[in-house]
């Protein structure tokens, strides 16, 4: 991208500093996407550090909503504000009942690493000893529990 949107750059985390949000974090009704969000848009503004959009994390949401990231990535180009990402989202995603997203949600709240696929256990078994601070490992029950502690949401 030559010139870069300016409402871009004010939106823009400085993921070099600080965090992108919580998967947690809801946009549009779905978690995960406030977070992929974040990291769009630090990308664009070259801030977005060791962070990396369109990776395994951002493509749960992406392959369940029926998004591609770059298609996101397009319209946060446009300097597009929270709201209207979120309506974005609405317009363009697979359409299901409020119910089955609900379920999804919920069903990646509360999904223990234990049942993530196989490759994901795998980087994970490492990645958590080198990534996670070893006084909030023991708080470590859900899958999103790993980038809340790692990005310091979880208090010892």
């Amino acid at each position: 991208m030559s010139t870069l949107n300016a409402n871009v750059k004010k939106l823009a985390p400085d993921l070099t500093k600080g965090f992108p949000h919580s998967p947690h974090a809801m946009l549009a009704g779905y978690i995960l996407a406030k977070r992929a969000l974040d990291k769009c848009r630090a990308e664009l503004a070259g801030t977005i550090g060791d962070y990396h959009f369109d990776c395994p994390l951002d493509n749960i949401f992406f392959g369940f909503a029926g998004l591609k990231g770059s298609a996101l990535k397009k319209f946060v180009a446009t300097g597009a504000d929270d709201e209207a990402v979120g309506k974005w989202i609405q317009k363009n995603a697979k359409k299901r009942s409020r119910i089955k997203i609900i379920k999804w949600n919920n069903d990646l709240r509360y999904k223990r690493i234990s049942e993530m696929p196989d490759g994901m256990q795998e980087f994970m078994e490492d990645y958590i000893p080198k990534n996670v601070p070893p006084e909030v490992i023991h708080h470590i029950r859900y899958f999103f529990d790993i980038f809340d502690a790692e990005e310091k949401r979880f208090t010892h």
